[in-house]
């Protein structure tokens, strides 16, 4: 009987506890979890997953907010909360190449409440800097209103736990879409 047990329990340990890759976010406000699709956007999340495990988000921030008070008035209104690497150490971003752009339309991934996507300037330039929706943000999905190229932005995630964390961090001081000052993500790693 004791065997079986533990055979069991050997198992039980061995198998995996998510369908879907997970990686956390560790900052001063909390842990963010996120699960992340590799089926719909194996790209983006093949290259996340790979910046992950080399420790490249060590160090990193929350560095940007848009909300519906510092946005131009006349423009289209969009609610993030950006990270990455862009204050803490953006000598790294130019030593990357760029990830192939995968548009929602291709991988069916909407920029709803808590969805993580890529940052970018022109489609394949994005690497490591991403953005979390605040709200359901339809505006970024490939066709949307607030993007310039009509070809959205790459979403490859959502947080699955401590959507409180990110809400807290996006209610913070900014200025001119800064967050005054960054708020530290101490590392991601793999859940």
């Amino acid at each position: 009987m004791t065997a079986i047990c533990a055979a069991l329990l050997f198992f039980s340990c061995t198998q995996k506890k998510y369908a879907n890759p997970r990686i956390q976010i560790e900052t001063k406000y909390g842990i963010i979890e996120a699960e992340l699709y590799p089926s719909k956007a194996p790209q983006t999340c093949a290259a996340i997953l790979s910046y992950v495990d080399s420790g490249f988000y060590e160090d990193a921030s929350f560095y940007r907010v848009l909300n519906v008070t510092n946005q131009p008035s006349n423009a289209p209104k969009t609610e993030i909360l950006q990270g990455g690497l862009w204050k803490t150490n953006y000598m790294k971003l130019y030593e990357m190449k760029g990830i192939p752009h995968e548009p929602t339309s291709t991988t069916g991934l909407k920029h709803t409440d808590g969805v993580l996507s890529l940052a970018r300037n022109v489609p394949g330039t994005a690497n490591a800097e991403f953005f979390i929706c605040i709200g359901n943000q339809p505006g970024l999905d490939e066709g949307g209103e607030n993007v310039e190229d009509k070809l959205g932005y790459a979403a490859f995630g959502k947080v699955v736990k401590g959507m409180s964390v990110v809400r807290k961090i996006y209610m913070l001081n900014d200025h001119e879409q800064m967050l005054t000052p960054p708020v530290a993500i101490y590392n991601i790693t793999r859940k």
